[in-house]
């Protein structure tokens, strides 16, 4: 059988040193931290939340309640209650985010028999963080985690900004992680496959707690997610509508059975870092003119790593000793491609390929409001290959209106980079604040966004902290 049920005991989850933010931010890379240090006081409130004592987390195997001073990671940096190197890369230096959100925090895992997530010492799969702040504005944001990362992958991304406004917060580890979740399954694909159960779950089970500690259902639920997280953004909307109010997708992942996807413009991208393709052949696989001067660090970051991890997941059979029962147990083994990874062609490869990716494959019929949100210079996603060919199979599909598709001009997978190229690049995460708001107002207010455009970027200005969309 060519999967295990469980993670590996030791492997890259068991790594720590100059080598994690390299991996971490790496879209199938993993956070090499076990459970956060705990620091010298705590953010322990103990008693004095308002709501009842005792929570209930509706099918979790395991749980733990607090109430905290501070919800965000201004409050939770060395501590258990988050993951700081989970998150690196993610955003850029200069990013601003509230603090002061006192509320309860529930950290727990749901039934599983994987065990790649070593936080908090648990050795369990499924693991969630759900966070209520004292003062709720009546919504609920659900995400997942980003690449192969876990639960608190989004804190300074996405749960600091929605916790200041007022929502409860709510999210998955997706059921596996790190750069071996393709060993989790018994069938092709269906690693993948958990995380779009898992992200339903923990909304279900979310609603529910929320509705125990405020005494009354989430008014609004609203998901969202970077990359991956992404991905579970636009599945849920397309297969479980009736959970959601709307969603705003940052850069999702495109998976269809025939391609395009990962599996059809990264092998162009590890042909080309072995000098067998030209840059003509990446400029057709759909990479940007321009996004050049990334090329050389996505090639020693991120094309090798997962190209063959996700070929692993998808198409076990095209080279069974590559990656093999493990990425790799060093970090040259673990970003290293796989020289059959050069010559890969989904097109050639048998049926039951797409049937393991059509598990997983998008559609475009949304059935809830959507903002789409993708960064030109996008050296891992292209986005000729990944959301413009989303937004036309979202208008074929006869959804359209319930869509807007916004290109942010210097953008690119991980707003971390722009710090190396402040010259170059710009963050989206800003951008994800300003989209996230124009949502809001749609669904509730019934004021339309606007309509699909560029985001410009700006010759001036605070560019990591601000993105009007209009």
């Amino acid at each position: 059988m060519r999967r295990t049920r469980t993670g590996p005991e030791r492997g890259p989850g068991a790594r720590r040193g100059p080598v994690t933010v390299l991996l971490a931010t790496a879209l199938a890379a993993v956070a090499v931290t076990g459970a956060a240090p705990a620091s010298g006081a705590g953010p322990e409130r103990g008693a004095g939340c308002a709501g009842p004592e005792r929570l209930r987390v509706p099918g979790a195997e395991h749980q733990r309640v607090a109430c905290l001073v501070d919800l965000t990671t201004a409050g939770l940096t060395g501590t258990t209650y988050t993951d700081m190197a989970d998150q690196a890369g993610l955003t850029a230096a200069g990013t601003r985010n509230p603090s002061g959100v006192p509320g309860r925090q529930v950290d727990g895992y749901f039934p599983d028999d994987s065990s790649f997530n070593t936080t908090h010492g648990w050795n369990h799969d499924a693991q969630f963080v759900i966070r209520l702040p004292e003062r709720w504005n009546g919504g609920l944001v659900v995400t997942g985690a980003p690449g192969t990362r876990k639960q608190y992958a989004a804190d300074t991304a996405i749960s600091d900004h929605v916790l200041s406004l007022g929502y409860a917060y709510a999210a998955t580890d997706k059921g596996n992680s790190t750069v071996d979740f393709y060993r989790d399954g018994k069938r092709p694909g269906d690693a993948v496959a958990e995380w779009n159960r898992r992200t339903t779950e923990l909304t279900l089970a979310a609603k529910k707690v929320v509705a125990q500690r405020y005494g009354k259902a989430p008014r609004r639920t609203y998901v969202t997610g970077i990359s991956n997280g992404g991905y579970l953004a636009r599945w849920q909307l397309e297969n479980r509508p009736e959970l959601y109010d709307g969603g705003v997708d940052w850069e999702g992942s495109l998976w269809t059975a025939d391609g395009p996807s990962l599996l059809t413009s990264l092998p162009t991208a590890v042909a080309h870092g072995t000098g067998a393709a030209d840059d003509a052949a990446m400029y057709r696989a759909g990479f940007a003119r321009g996004s050049e001067f990334l090329w050389e660090y996505h090639r020693t970051a991120y094309w090798g790593v997962t190209q063959k991890t996700y070929r692993a997941e998808f198409d076990p059979s095209y080279d069974p000793a590559c990656p093999g029962a493990s990425a790799g147990s060093t970090v040259e083994e673990i970003l290293a491609p796989c020289a059959s990874d050069a010559r890969y062609d989904l097109q050639r490869r048998p049926a039951s390929v797409r049937r393991a990716l059509e598990k997983v494959a998008l559609t475009g019929r949304i059935g809830k409001p959507m903002l789409t949100l993708h960064g030109d210079l996008d050296t891992l996603l292209p986005l000729a290959a990944d959301s413009a060919v989303y937004s036309r199979m979202i208008d074929r599909a006869g959804a359209g209106r319930l869509h807007r598709f916004y290109t942010v001009a210097g953008g690119t997978h991980t707003d971390g980079l722009y710090d190396t190229h402040p010259d170059r690049l710009r963050p989206i995460l800003p951008c994800h604040r300003s989209a996230f708001e124009a949502l809001t107002a749609w669904v509730e207010r019934g004021t339309p966004p606007p309509a699909d455009r560029t985001v410009a970027r700006p010759s001036g200005g605070d560019v990591v902290n601000a993105c009007p969309l209009r």
